[in-house]
């Protein structure tokens, strides 16, 4: 089911007793799962001892770190160059199996930092550097990335309850297309003595046949500086940001362009993080203990208590500082992350915790004035089981992966959220970069809002399972075509009908960037 389904109902709550013991119990859930996780894992200690056999990049300019990369190491366009995208400035990039032109190198350091996720490069874009244009830029320190998602989701089922788009409730109801499309640019700020210095600057619009899923709007998504401290140990972005990107790791398989209908984190976007459509300002730093170890805080202006849907409506541009009952959001994130070398597969540990003092509804008591102190708490785990490719293409093989997530459900509509997943990067020597995923979800909705909702004598489910296959192929540089099958066991928000008990979304979905 679409994420914003949720937030378009979601109410603020109040604060209540039972609300608070459960955030701190959800709390010491999450870092005892994430202490047993790191105490547990039989690779840990194998990938730390591993380090001393590996260059030691710190100290060096990203230009140097990326003249010495071209030269040393193979890097597959559309595939592996994706994994040293979003890796901090002095972490390792991983093998690939054909070269990298040399005219590419020195966009490196102009490609966005402190992401998460792995936007394609300049070498997988549809323009990479013809007429020169990109290279003329780069002189002057300026690099851009731009790209359009465009995506089709059907029910395929039949008496599907088909309606007018007025009283769609939920996306593919009625065939439901939407496009998505970005602009961003960096400056360079390192040559002016600032380590690893870059201004970025970018836009998003978005414009949708059913509204609640998006609502239609353009204007900015990330208005952001970026420098590092201490030998890279210490990172910090600051400005109008999109922490989606920048933290939990929602992205399966780490690629929007391959992950363009996958499951969607309704805990973190309800807990109020913000994301393209809805920036807020927002201080990020992350300290690297090691090149593995790290630790992320984030503190942003909350998004709207009362959703996605109401917060896009009252900021389109997103350029006001906050919207109405909205607070502040406190985000902690801890990890572990090495990625794919040969012998040495990838792993990404991570679990965090937030509090968030915006004006909520008291589910439980929804007459009460508004109250305060939301949190939320996730864990998350990816790890490649196999690689196909060891020597010449380590992160090629098969991963596995789940997420656990909760919110108290006094305040929040779902309260708590399961995924399981399994995923494939480039599993056929023909289709080096193309990516397969199955991903099983269960959305479990908050017990005051279900019993809520069966008082009025509504048909009612206490919670969403889906299961969604998806097949994205690299057609090209920067030309990326999906074909997914998503079944879903209730797929409106808490109240159905018999007609709308199940749906079986047909979804397509072209990803090109520029």
């Amino acid at each position: 089911m679409n994420s914003n389904d949720v937030h378009n109902d979601q109410k603020k709550r109040p604060y209540s007793t039972s609300g608070h013991a459960f955030r701190f119990r959800s709390i010491a859930k999450a870092e005892l799962a994430l202490a047993c996780i790191l105490a547990a894992h039989p690779i840990a200690g194998t990938a730390l001892a591993q380090t001393t056999n590996m260059p030691n990049q710190k100290g060096e300019t990203p230009s140097e770190i990326t003249k010495k990369n071209v030269q040393k190491k193979l890097v597959q366009v559309g595939a592996d160059t994706g994994d040293k995208r979003t890796a901090r400035p002095a972490a390792r990039p991983a093998r690939a199996n054909t070269p990298q032109p040399d005219q590419f190198a020195k966009f490196e350091n102009l490609r966005i930092k402190g992401l998460e996720v792995n936007l394609p490069g300049p070498a997988d874009t549809v323009i990479q550097d013809k007429g020169g244009i990109r290279s003329a830029l780069a002189e002057i320190g300026i690099g851009y990335i731009a790209w359009t998602q465009n995506t089709y989701v059907n029910n395929l089922l039949p008496n599907a309850a088909k309606s007018t788009i007025a009283n769609q409730l939920y996306s593919g109801q009625n065939p439901t297309f939407y496009t998505l499309n970005y602009m961003m640019m960096t400056y360079d700020l390192s040559r002016y003595g600032i380590p690893d210095g870059q201004i970025i600057v970018g836009t998003e619009q978005q414009s949708w046949t059913w509204q609640p899923g998006g609502p239609d709007r353009w204007g900015i998504n990330t208005i952001a500086y970026y420098q590092t401290f201490l030998d890279r140990k210490l990172e910090l972005k600051v400005g109008y940001l999109m922490n989606s990107y920048e933290l939990a790791g929602t992205v399966v398989g780490g690629n929007p362009g391959a992950n363009v209908f996958g499951p969607s984190s309704n805990v973190l976007y309800q807990g109020g993080m913000n994301f393209a459509p809805a920036p807020t300002p927002t201080l990020n730093l992350t300290y690297h203990f090691d090149d593995r170890l790290y630790n992320k805080v984030s503190l942003q202006r909350s998004t709207s208590p009362d959703g996605v849907f109401a917060h896009i409506t009252a900021n389109p541009t997103g350029l006001n500082w906050s919207t109405a009952n909205a607070g502040i959001l406190l985000l902690d994130e801890s990890g572990y992350r090495n990625r794919a070398a040969p012998g040495l597969p990838e792993t990404w540990l991570r679990a965090g915790v937030g509090f968030n003092n915006s004006h909520y509804t008291n589910l439980a008591h929804p007459t009460q004035p508004r109250a305060d102190e939301n949190s939320l708490y996730y864990v998350a785990a990816d790890r490649q089981l196999w690689q196909s490719h060891v020597h010449d293409a380590a992160s090629r093989g098969i991963y596995g992966g789940f997420s656990v997530m909760g919110a108290p459900p006094d305040l929040n509509k779902v309260s708590q959220y399961y995924e399981v997943r399994l995923y494939a990067k480039g599993l056929f020597d023909s289709r080096p970069s193309d990516q397969i995923s199955l991903v099983a979800t269960d959305t479990v909705w908050s017990r005051f809002a279900v019993d809520a909702a069966a008082a009025k004598g509504n048909l009612v489910h206490r919670d969403a399972k889906a299961i969604s296959g998806t097949y994205t192929a690299h057609l090209g540089p920067g030309i990326y075509a999906s074909l997914g099958l998503t079944y879903i066991d209730h797929p409106t928000s808490i109240t159905y009908t018999p007609q709308i008990g199940h749906a079986l979304n047909f979804s397509a979905s072209t990803s090109i960037f520029f």
